[in-house]
């Protein structure tokens, strides 16, 4: 487990603030315009969260349940919250070990997002991710066979934890945006000519230019992917490539084209869609929808470093493992 910042613990109270109200009405609201920037643009900016407990994909409890209805929505945040809760001391010794990272320290959300979809996928209709091709099962199988001949272990060095361990880049690396455990929050910064768009998580930002300047040549691959943005009416609009193989969103290849669009539909509802788009690795593109409501609360510093403790113990006790498996074969 590896060292975590603080996050944003006074964001436990926001988010009982969260707009009930959904966006779809809201945006139907004629009487409200999004204010403006000097430039005339839509102003986005701000501090958004977009802490939810609406699952990624449909569950199939929900399956063709597009919306809950109010009462349902209540019913499933209680029971969710209940199952989720860290500090139950129920179960087996197996469950409670797992549940060893108290609940003060998550921030989850406590509610699902303002519209109440079942899933935070909206296309494909079923909710779901579309299935991997056979080229990405391929793919990640060779992975796998390449590590197994290597003969490297994951506990062999620190270049072979996870970059989110080694504290280099959490999940996606905010490209695109998903709800995750704690620091659910990003700030959004505009100027005429490009946007800045600040990730919680491990503190990563992306500078997006909008002076259709081209992306960067082919070869050049980066965690992050290379981003552009431009407007469409009141839609900011990011488009991002050249990823690296080893960013591998859900299975995604440095092929992937991710699209993302933030639309303010309200004072306090920025409404994020982005479109995942990999021949290589899903059968069609898919789509994920979350308003993110605004946080009253400041960012803080994400206290992640290298040099933690845990990538020590980890790889201690492989050592350890090693010495007694050795010892054991004489």
């Amino acid at each position: 487990m590896t060292i975590r910042g603080i996050g944003l613990i006074t964001v436990l109270a926001a988010i009982a603030l969260a707009p009930a109200a959904s966006v779809t009405a809201v945006a139907q609201n004629k009487a409200w315009t999004a204010p403006r920037t000097p430039d005339g643009k839509p102003d986005l900016q701000g501090i958004w969260s977009y802490a939810t407990i609406t699952p990624l994909e449909r569950p199939a409890e929900f399956a063709g349940k597009e919306f809950l209805s109010e009462q349902e929505a209540a019913d499933y945040e209680k029971r969710r919250l209940q199952e989720m809760n860290m500090d139950r001391r129920d179960g087996t010794a197996q469950a409670d070990v797992t549940r060893a990272y108290n609940d003060f320290w998550w921030d989850r959300g406590t509610k699902v997002v303002s519209t109440r979809r079942t899933s935070l996928v909206v296309d494909p209709p079923d909710g779901r991710i579309p299935p991997l091709t056979e080229e990405a099962r391929t793919r990640t199988a060779a992975r796998a066979e390449e590590r197994r001949r290597s003969g490297r272990g994951p506990t062999d060095g620190p270049e072979d934890r996870p970059l989110g361990e080694r504290c280099i880049m959490f999940g996606s690396g905010g490209a695109p945006m998903l709800p995750g455990a704690y620091n659910n929050n990003f700030q959004l910064v505009q100027t005429p000519d490009q946007v800045a768009i600040v990730i919680e998580m491990i503190h990563d930002a992306r500078i997006v230019p909008l002076d259709a300047r081209p992306p960067l040549p082919k070869n050049v691959r980066q965690y992050h992917g290379d981003s552009r943005g431009h407007w469409e009416g009141d839609t900011l609009v990011v488009v991002t490539t050249n990823f690296t193989d080893k960013t591998n969103f859900r299975g995604s290849s440095e092929n992937l084209r991710l699209t993302e669009r933030f639309t303010r539909v309200a004072e306090d509802t920025l409404l994020y869609r982005f479109t995942v788009e990999d021949p290589s690795s899903f059968p069609r593109p898919w789509t994920v929808e979350i308003p993110m409501w605004r946080s009253r609360e400041p960012i803080y510093e994400y206290a992640c470093h290298e040099g933690n403790s845990s990538i020590a113990g980890v790889l201690a006790g492989a050592r350890a493992e090693e010495k007694a498996a050795a010892g054991a074969g004489r």
